[in-house]
């Protein structure tokens, strides 16, 4: 007797818990589905526009820029009065010889316009540094967008299959009420109902976890309110890889990087070579004498770079030149051919996803529906047990949820591919069908 009374409060407790975290859902998927839903190409703008991390970029290349006008300008002039025999009162109006001086140094022509080209290159770098910048946040934003929608559609697919779970406990409470079923089938059925319910807030906790990435990114409160993210359409990348190495190797900020470091450390050698040529220091006079007439005079004085006891310092300078020219252009190669791998490898990786999602959409998951209807008919007609009912459940619930992974581990990798080639690959796939019709 003892027992027969436990197992209905078992039942009555587990129900109870179920749905009141079914209420709870309830609630917060229509708060959810009340709100807009999130486009990506909007929060995309939204992002470049407010990032901190771009705007200090940006502020990094408007500033590296200003330096290319301080490269061209000349040395700041010199004025200078020279006195002479000045008295012992050192009354300097008493001095037989005043002298005015006016001085400019000008270095050897094509010497400025190295410099100036130089430092162009170093804000040209730093513009390129800012669009390397902008499609790693792009990549991140997207990533964190299809967590999202992910870890949402992993909440759904938890809901339905709690409500599909309930139907179970119903089934076998009937058959156990009409003496067709035991006792160990309604309790097997609540174990389950509680393990799913077990479940619940680690999912939760993923949402938060990749809504407050997203709002981050944005600079938005991380907990901002999100809409729904868009669901990542069943679509095949209609691009060669020669094509896109083409691409990476024109587009990518980094090579452009790397090509311009490649350019400013060739300037760099050549006006190392330049300082063996002197430089220029001219200047005006005027000359105010106590005991002889007024004039004006002038002078013009050179370096002499090419002393043999000053000559080692510019050699050395060239040398290093030449080195840093040898070591841009090497890496150049290193980021070239690390490009093709990246493109090759991430390319691979996105037909790979492809073709697994469209095997679960076309096969795998239309084979599990129909095991577990088999499964669930089965169970009623008695011709089947608990076990294999739930076992079906659990393999519906598991291939849904991976098929959703492999179309978000396919929308990481394709955001990944396009921060490698520098081009937004959004309009070159091919739709074989707009996302996932409901098994």
């Amino acid at each position: 007797m003892a027992r027969t009374i436990r197992f209905p409060l078992l039942a009555i407790t587990v129900v109870s818990l179920s749905c009141w975290t079914g209420a709870r859902h309830v609630a917060s998927a229509a708060d959810q589905t009340d709100r807009p839903p999130l486009v990506l190409p909007d929060l995309i703008h939204e992002a470049l526009a407010r990032n901190p991390e771009l705007v200090a970029a940006r502020k990094q290349w408007e500033a590296v820029t200003k330096r290319v006008t301080a490269a061209l300008s000349l040395e700041d002039p010199i004025l200078s009065v020279h006195w002479w025999n000045v008295p012992q009162s050192f009354n300097l109006g008493r001095a037989e010889n005043t002298i005015i001086g006016l001085s400019q140094a000008f270095p050897f022509p094509g010497k400025l316009v190295l410099r100036e080209q130089v430092a162009r290159r170093s804000a040209e770098i730093a513009e390129q540094a800012l669009r390397a910048k902008e499609r790693e946040l792009i990549v991140r934003l997207k990533q964190a967008y299809y967590d999202l929608f992910l870890a949402r559609k992993a909440i759904q697919i938890h809901h339905e299959q709690v409500q599909l779970l309930r139907q179970f406990v119903e089934v076998a409470n009937a058959k156990f009420r009409a003496g067709t079923g035991s006792q160990a089938d309604v309790l097997k059925a609540h174990v389950e109902l509680s393990l799913l319910h077990q479940q619940r807030p680690v999912l939760e906790q993923r949402r938060e976890t990749a809504a407050a990435l997203l709002n981050t990114i944005m600079a938005r409160d991380p907990l901002s309110p999100l809409g729904v993210p868009q669901e990542p359409p069943l679509m095949t990348l209609g691009v060669t890889i020669d094509d896109l190495s083409s691409l990476a190797l024109n587009a990518r900020p980094e090579l452009k990087a790397a090509e311009l470091a490649v350019q400013q450390h060739e300037h760099s050698y050549a006006l190392a070579q330049r300082q063996y040529y002197p430089d220029f220091n001219v200047q005006v006079q005027r000359f105010q004498n106590v005991q002889a007439n007024d004039g004006f005079g002038a002078y013009v004085a050179m370096t002499i770079p090419f002393a043999f006891w000053t000559k080692s310092k510019y050699e050395a300078n060239v040398q290093e030149a030449a080195a840093s020219v040898e070591a841009a252009r090497a890496q150049r190669r290193t980021l070239e051919n690390l490009t093709r791998f990246q493109v090759k490898d991430l390319l691979a990786r996105i037909r790979a996803n492809e073709q697994v999602a469209r095997l679960y959409h076309t096969t795998i998951l239309p084979q599990a529906a129909q095991n577990l209807e088999a499964a669930r008919v089965g169970y009623r007609a008695g011709k089947g047990g608990i076990l294999n009912l739930i076992d079906a459940q659990r393999t519906w619930q598991r291939f849904h949820e991976e098929y959703y992974r492999v179309l978000v581990e396919r929308e990481h990798r394709l955001a990944e591919l396009e921060q490698v080639i520098g081009v937004d690959l959004s309009g070159r796939s091919e739709e074989g069908r707009n996302g996932h019709e409901s098994q």
